[in-house]
């Protein structure tokens, strides 16, 4: 599979458990502040509109937002 697919799978999960949980960019950027990590709404929607984020991005909003497992399949 190329890059760009798993750039769009990764990403398409993050929005997914965005969306089962009900939680928009501005409310993770007041979560990851929370946490002490500080982006802003407009940078996460970047970064997930380009799907080109770190895993440690990736890391940080599921535990902001609550999500401790996920499925890949």
């Amino acid at each position: 599979m190329p890059d760009t697919e798993w750039s769009a799978r990764v990403k398409g999960i993050l929005k997914a458990e965005l969306k089962r949980r009900n939680i928009g960019y501005k409310e993770l950027a007041e979560r990851l502040e929370a946490m002490g990590i500080h982006e802003s709404e407009r940078n996460i929607n970047n970064k997930i509109s380009r799907g080109g984020f770190t895993a440690v991005f990736f890391v940080q909003c599921l535990t902001a937002i609550g999500c401790d497992s996920v499925r890949l399949d």
